[in-house]
């Protein structure tokens, strides 16, 4: 039987799409149906057909899934917000760590370690929302889009955000309401109140209210600002923005403080962080530092690391990391962004961090004329990921790790194939779900260089050598432990012979000898020859 629109047909459900959509197959072709679960069996109304696939929406269940729970948000589905309230929350990690298996097996063609997926609190967990608002019925409707839409959705209390920001909403609406402000139509380009853009800093517990308007002012400031703040005690910053452009671009880049502080501050990974209107900043807070702290373990560092952290927002990453590292070098092209990292390094006494404000694959390509060779690369690209000139540029810096932080399971395996024909493999991965219920997740990825003729790393068993007398005074291993204990480092038997040879106590030069004429051989590093020189002091091997 051929399918068509508005057939109803039986469907067992058997596998779940990234978007939440439950997938099932009739006479081999897939059906995908939203809000549907895995193991469901379904009467399902067919909504179009394709060449090869269809949509279809449920009308009956008729065997429920062990997965299904009941949706508790109102709107569930009316709002293209949430994907996955409508299955239990071990089942929504399920899908989406073999999401990322798939991208990275299939689109990718890398095979890393996969770790278990890092999920968090599954409600209210957001510390920003950004309301688009309308009339209806002559009263302010704050919500969201409807999918693929722009039409409002009233939802007041998103269950993935803080219960305070309902408060807020209503004060806007009342204060619409009487004092006449018109809300804005996208259509037209008219009316003055745009969005209510909210922010709260899930450790400080401190509020932002933003009103973007289509132009310079609202009517009776002073009465939004009263009203504001005898319903909320927490809100430190009441700001205006200016958004007057026919865009779907939800902020302008003006702003004015109607009340208190230009900014407000939050505490990540031990970390005060300024937050301003247009300042980056995660939005699940708990989760940020779960990621980072997964993105610092396969950082791997020691104290003694050059990190290039590229689109690196606020610093929040970078920063992070410093108190692990000998120099952090953030790459942003947001100039206020930009301004906030600076800031944020300086409030936390950081001071071996540095930002520069520009394209990341421009200022990569700069740094590398001028000599510098991060040991570590940060990648926390848009959602576009990288292009081939940065992934390019990465890769001749010759890092011995990059990590790679990624919104987009797809682009994060098409740059993970890229990276490996340029010498980089995907050693492990871990999903984060920083967006429970969303349709969205995160992945770390660790690849390390691989050792190709243009770098060798030699390890060799040095019993089996003759050894000179100086030589006899220590092993290698005696001399990466003393110089690991007293500076921090960790050197190779390469970067000792180097030195050995270098001192005079190695005579021949087999250590050092290349296994083809074309290699080049990395130097070891001044502060690592510094310190392999101390520990051949402390042996007596030199004077």
């Amino acid at each position: 039987m051929e399918l068509k629109k508005n057939d109803r047909i039986n469907l067992k459900i058997d596998s779940c799409s990234a978007d939440g959509s439950g997938i099932g197959r009739y006479n081999g072709m897939a059906i995908f149906v939203p809000a549907a679960a895995v193991g469901d069996e379904i009467t399902a109304h067919i909504l179009k057909v394709k060449k090869n696939y269809a949509f279809a929406k449920i009308e009956n269940i008729l065997v429920p899934s062990e997965d299904r729970i009941k949706p508790e948000c109102p709107v569930y589905l009316k709002c293209g917000g949430c994907a996955f309230s409508h299955i239990n929350y071990e089942a929504e990690k399920k899908i989406k760590a073999e999401h990322v298996a798939e991208c990275l097996h299939r689109i990718g063609g890398v095979f890393p370690e996969l770790e278990e997926i890092i999920g968090g609190n599954d409600c209210r967990y957001r510390n920003k929302a950004q309301f688009p608002v309308a009339l209806e019925n002559g009263e302010m409707r704050a919500g969201f889009y409807s999918p693929h839409s722009h039409r409002v959705v009233h939802c007041p209390d998103c269950l993935l955000q803080p219960p305070e920001f309902e408060g807020i909403l209503d004060v806007f609406a009342r204060y619409v309401r009487e004092n006449g402000v018109s809300v804005y139509d996208e259509t037209a380009h008219t009316g003055l109140l745009r969005h209510i853009y909210l922010r709260k800093g899930s450790a400080s517990g401190e509020i932002m209210v933003c009103a973007v308007v289509n132009g310079n002012y609202l009517p009776a400031e002073e009465k939004l600002v009263e009203a504001l703040l005898e319903k909320e005690s927490t809100i430190k910053s009441i700001i205006l923005n200016t958004n007057t452009k026919k865009t779907n671009v939800i902020l302008g880049d003006r702003c004015r403080t109607l009340w208190g502080s230009d900014y407000i501050t939050d505490i990540l990974c031990s970390l005060k962080f300024r937050i301003s209107p247009l300042s980056f900043y995660q939005v699940n807070r708990d989760q940020a530092e779960r990621l980072y702290n997964k993105a610092a373990e396969y950082a791997g560092l020691t104290g003694s690391e050059t990190v290039l952290d590229l689109y690196c927002g606020a610093g929040t990453i970078g920063l992070s990391m410093a108190s692990k590292a000998k120099e952090i070098i953030g790459v942003e092209i947001v100039p206020q962004a930009v301004e906030d990292a600076k800031i944020n390094a300086a409030e936390n006494g950081i001071t071996n961090a540095r930002f520069i404000c520009g394209d990341a694959s421009q200022a990569a390509a700069l740094l590398r004329e001028q000599g510098i060779c991060p040991d570590v690369i940060i990648l926390d690209p848009p959602r576009k990921g990288c292009g081939e000139d940065l992934l390019k540029t990465a890769a001749q810096m010759e890092p011995q790790r990059i990590v790679y932080v990624s919104c987009d399971p797809a682009t994060l395996a098409r740059d993970c194939a890229a990276l490996k024909t340029l010498g980089y493999e995907a050693i492990k991965a871990a999903p984060v779900d920083m967006f429970p219920r969303t349709g969205h997740v995160e992945t770390v990825v660790l690849l390390s260089k691989l050792n190709t003729k243009h770098h060798i790393e030699i390890d060799l068993d040095m019993d089996e050598l003759d050894l000179t007398d100086a030589e006899k005074k220590a092993t290698y291993q005696e001399i990466k432990d003393y110089v690991l204990e007293h500076s921090g480092l960790k050197v190779s038997t390469l970067n000792i012979a180097q030195i050995k040879q270098k001192c005079g106590i190695i005579e021949r030069d087999c250590y050092n000898k290349p296994k083809s004429e074309d290699t080049r051989q990395p130097k070891c590093p001044p502060d690592k020859e510094k310190a392999i020189k101390e520990a051949l002091k402390h042996f007596g091997m030199i004077k």
